[in-house]
C-alpha cells in the first residue's frame, strides 16, 4: 500500500480533498479519554497543567491502517515530535480580509 497523489479523489460537499486515509493527522488539542467538558465554540482543547510534552490528539487513519480506522472519528494519541510515514497534518488558512470569515 502507498500515499495516493493529492487530488486523485473528488472534493466532498464542502470542497474537501483527501480528508480520510492519506495519513493520520496531528491536532492542537491535549489527548482526552471522552469529550466531557470539550469546548463547544471550535478551539482546541488544551489541558490548563499540561506541558508542551503532553500527549495530543490523532485523529483519521493512514495508508497503512486497516481501512475500517480510515474516518475522522478515529482517535489515537501520541507524544509531540513523533514523526512516521503515516503521520502529518493540515495546514488551515484564513482570508485576509476580515468580512470573510463567516
Amino acid at each position: 500500500m502507498e500515499t495516493s497523489p493529492v487530488g486523485l479523489y473528488p472534493a466532498n460537499s464542502w470542497g474537501l480533498r483527501d480528508m480520510h486515509g492519506t495519513v493520520r493527522e496531528w491536532c492542537l488539542d491535549h489527548w482526552h479519554s471522552n469529550y466531557e467538558g470539550a469546548p463547544t465554540d471550535g478551539s482546541a482543547w488544551l489541558s490548563d497543567n499540561s506541558g508542551e510534552q503532553a500527549s495530543r490528539l490523532l485523529r483519521g487513519g493512514s495508508w497503512n491502517d486497516d481501512p475500517r480506522f480510515c474516518r475522522s472519528a478515529s482517535r489515537y494519541h501520541d507524544r509531540p515530535g513523533l514523526a512516521d510515514g503515516g503521520l502529518g497534518f493540515r495546514v488551515v488558512c484564513l482570508p485576509q480580509d476580515p468580512s470573510l470569515n463567516t
